[in-house]
């Protein structure tokens, strides 16, 4: 439960996800922030308006799905690590999750890694398909990683190396 050990359950995330329709489309951007903090970056970031954060700052930012574009701007702006960008149209068993990385080593393209639920849990080892550097005031990465469709709402982080 997310109040008492920060994982959100499954009916927290279901309300944030895009329909099955949007999904086929192509990327595009899932915010799974929960808490009601003040917190807006990811919304001045995309320069499609595709994300509210509405009526104040105080709310979840919400996303238009079919204004948005899975660009992933959002997912180097939000100080919380709570955007990721999933593609479900890569293949038709492979799908691609995009999604912040801040620690070292950093994978490099083509690179095997541990992906892991919300929960830290290991669900399988996935390659590196594509690496984004944030900028030099943004330290943070987004690292994108092929995974099974089955996974692709399940992979929210990796773990570079070790067992």
């Amino acid at each position: 439960m997310l109040s008492k050990d920060g994982i959100p359950t499954a009916e927290d995330v279901a309300k944030v996800l895009p329909s099955a329709e949007r999904l086929a489309k192509g990327p595009v951007a899932i915010a799974e922030c929960f808490q009601e903090i003040p917190c807006n970056p990811c919304s001045t970031a995309c320069p499609f308006k595709a994300i509210k954060v509405e009526p104040d700052i105080n709310a979840c930012p919400e996303v238009h799905f079919d204004e948005c574009t899975g660009c992933g701007t959002c997912v180097l702006r939000c100080p919380g690590l709570a955007i990721f960008v999933v593609d479900c149209s890569y293949s038709d068993t492979m799908a691609k999750v995009s999604m912040p990385y801040e620690y070292l080593p950093v994978p490099a393209k083509g690179d095997i890694v541990k992906g892991l639920n919300r929960a830290g849990e290991v669900l399988g080892d996935f390659e590196v398909t594509r690496v984004i550097r944030g900028n030099a005031k943004n330290k943070t990465y987004v690292i994108t990683v092929e995974v099974p469709k089955e996974l692709v709402m399940e992979v929210r982080n990796i773990r570079v190396g070790g067992e």
